[in-house]
């Protein structure tokens, strides 16, 4: 009778092979991210990791016109929250193209100029906000402080992350940690559609009860600023300050009608429209915008 094979004898070098094999194919273990080595971060999930940003595209917080009062009430919260002392998460909401996202990220330069290696960005996608629990798991325990950041945050019909984001705000059991504050931008006050809210009192049980836990949603934000269509004046206003910035020497006469001629193949003024004739002006002048 044949002895039994063992897995000593015939087994083990063949799985020493594979095992070998696999670790090969295996990325190597991630070292742990030093959140001092930049100012500014991008969250990604799956797998969740904070990938730095080494330069950030933003404008200078002196060009930003039309926006003085936002900007002030912004920046005072901004550095109240660098210098350790308690501060409001922040939505920005309102016209496209009026400089919501331009603010966070000017204001964050500004107060990290001012407080260096104290303050970070981390942008999140709105996708990725059901993980928002996992990377305040992540930073709460850095002694850095963190502006969370989500652009263009909304929710549509069946969209139940809002539950996520209203949870890490102000409820559950931790709480949001003392090093991180949420600035978000959107162009809806109540980060809903309005079709969205009147359904749910339509439909409801208790209609009062339905819609208060969707608005409730942008209450959990200690400060609300409203970013308003752009007059004229304002228009002209970011385009002088632009203009004089980088250099581009064009009579003001000039500079305004094709200003206007632009605004009005766009469809609209605003800061976006602004800078984008600005580009638009400084590659007819052969000038880096630099």
């Amino acid at each position: 009778m044949p002895e039994p094979m063992t897995i000593d004898s015939q087994l083990l070098p063949l799985l020493s092979r594979i095992a070998e094999a696999l670790e090969r194919l295996a990325p190597p273990p991630a070292g742990r991210l030093d959140l001092a080595a930049a100012d500014a971060f991008v969250w990604h999930a799956d797998p969740d990791r904070l990938e730095p940003v080494p330069a950030v595209n933003r404008v200078e917080i002196a060009l930003l016109q039309g926006v003085e009062r936002q900007r002030d009430i912004l920046l005072d919260n901004t550095q109240r929250f660098a210098a350790g002392l308690p501060a409001n998460n922040a939505l920005l909401w309102g016209s496209r193209g009026m400089g919501k996202s331009s603010l966070v990220k000017s204001v964050h330069a500004a107060v990290a100029e001012q407080h260096p290696g104290t303050i970070a960005l981390v942008e999140i996608h709105r996708e990725d906000i059901p993980t928002l629990p996992r990377l305040l798991t992540r930073l709460k325990d850095e002694p850095r402080r963190f502006i969370l950041f989500c652009d263009d945050l909304s929710f549509d019909h069946d969209d139940a992350h809002y539950k996520s984001l209203k949870a890490v705000l102000e409820g559950g059991i931790e709480g949001r940690p003392e090093n991180v504050v949420f600035y978000a931008t959107s162009n809806r006050r109540h980060l809903m559609p309005r079709d969205m809210i009147e359904n749910e009192r339509s439909t409801a049980i208790n209609p009062a009860e339905a819609v208060e836990e969707k608005v409730s949603l942008s209450d959990r934000f200690g400060l609300w600023l409203g970013f308003h269509n752009c007059d004229q004046p304002t228009y002209f206003a970011m385009i002088e300050g632009y203009a004089k910035r980088f250099g581009l020497d064009v009579p003001v006469e000039q500079l305004h009608a094709e200003a206007v001629e632009w605004s009005m193949t766009r469809g609209s003024r605003s800061g976006r429209v602004a800078w984008q004739f600005i580009q638009d002006l400084a590659g007819r002048l052969e000038k880096p915008l630099r």
